[in-house]
């Protein structure tokens, strides 16, 4: 069996052995007594009384508030606490400055790597303001409200990943570091899946399983990089290489980089081709559909711009070089968040704390803006090993959390 046919199999494969496995521990260890060892007659709790008003929070974040237990403890809403992150009495008071030190993060390395954008954003959300723990408190007193709650983090981690996909095309349009016609065939697909996984699993998905299901996919792509890497996963990478170095050189040099970027030689449904740095790369527009569609599918509903999925795809399917990889993602990642964001919110309901998304737009742009102008001076093959170092450490922690309860590393 040649390369290209083993290729996407095994990913497959590994994709659906996972799948099997997280399920299958995942319903196990659900199947468990919630209360062991409590004796047979052990009165119920009375069930405390729902807040009963939606506290003038729009939309179902506000229906279902008004459901949600009344009282000073966890997965409870206190109405007399201070308002936290969405508006909810409560929540966390997510810092301004950490917001705008992560958000800049997150614009450089999706400007910079095409990719991890989304990931990072979930990460900021779910981590480091400390969303993914008070969320989680509601799923047996206010499964409802966890359930809206984590469509209201889904769709705030697409919005930082649709500002910085936006300045990263400009970025790399203007360079030439970017296949427009490929971006585009993948970002049609991406309009259709992004729309069919969103409006389908919106409001329907606890805090638990996406993150669970966050952890798996970006686990998986870890591993297919890591494969990447490999003698045998190089085989078919000698034109990506032989254009980066040509890349690479000319920037030492500091000559003109638009001048031997990116350009269309022929396009067809099924067959086009592009060249950059001298060498001739061919794509299939009517497999990048298809592509955008699956991809897209995936990375609306664990709630990212799908980058992750990109790059993989446009380095192990097509072959193209890294520095032409971030800025093709970017072009459909855009197409793919402004359908994900619309359909969270205007289907599915998710509220929206607009300060915090606001404070983040900035970090995004200034992180964008040294994106692209560093990128340039990063080696190919380092770009891939933090790609790799992220997938793995984000996988594992978030697969453990969300499906065992408890991270395996610290996060």
């Amino acid at each position: 069996m040649n390369r290209k046919g083993f290729f996407p199999k095994a990913v497959a494969v590994l994709v659906l052995a996972a799948a099997v496995f997280v399920f299958g521990a995942g319903t196990l260890w659900a199947q468990q007594p919630a209360a062991q060892g409590q004796p047979a007659t052990e009165a119920p709790k009375p069930k405390p009384k729902a807040v009963g008003s939606d506290l003038g929070l729009p939309a179902k974040l506000g229906q279902e508030i008004a459901k949600a237990p009344e009282g000073k403890g966890k997965g409870q809403i206190d109405p007399t606490a201070p308002r936290g992150v969405f508006g909810v009495p409560g929540a966390p008071q997510v810092s301004w400055i950490l917001a705008l030190l992560w958000a800049t993060w997150v614009g450089w390395i999706f400007s910079t790597v095409g990719a991890f954008g989304g990931i990072m954003a979930g990460v900021g959300h779910m981590t480091v303001y400390g969303l993914g723990d008070w969320v989680r408190t509601f799923r047996e007193t206010a499964p409802g409200l966890n359930k809206t709650l984590t469509d209201s983090i889904r769709t705030s981690n697409q919005f930082l990943v649709g500002l910085s996909a936006i300045l990263s095309v400009i970025n790399y349009f203007k360079s030439r570091r970017m296949s427009w016609p490929l971006g585009l065939a993948l970002g049609i697909g991406s309009i259709v899946g992004a729309y069919l996984s969103a409006s389908i699993s919106g409001g329907r998905v606890s805090f638990s399983q996406y993150q669970g299901w966050f952890g798996v996919f970006v686990l998986v792509v870890g591993f297919v990089l890591i494969y990447e890497l490999t003698p045998k996963g190089q085989e078919s990478k000698k034109a990506a290489k032989a254009a980066a170095q040509a890349f690479e050189k000319t920037v030492r040099e500091k000559k003109d980089i638009a001048a031997a970027g990116v350009s269309l030689k022929s396009f067809g449904l099924t067959k086009s081709t592009m060249t950059f740095f001298g060498t001739d790369f061919t794509f299939n527009p009517v497999a990048a559909f298809f592509g955008g569609v699956v991809i897209a599918a995936i990375s609306a509903f664990i709630g990212v711009g799908g980058g992750f999925l990109y790059v993989p795809y446009l380095t192990s399917i097509v072959g193209l070089p890294m520095f032409v990889v971030a800025g093709t993602s970017a072009l459909a990642v855009l197409l793919s968040m402004i359908t994900g964001i619309t359909t969270y919110i205007k289907v599915a309901g998710a509220g929206m704390d607009w300060t915090l998304v606001g404070i983040q737009l900035i970090g995004i742009f200034i992180g964008s803006m040294i994106g692209p102008r560093t990128a340039k001076y990063i080696p190919d093959k380092w770009l891939k090993l933090i790609f790799i170092v992220l997938a793995l450490y984000v996988g594992v922690g978030y697969l453990s959390k969300g499906f065992f309860g408890r991270a395996w590393v610290p996060m």
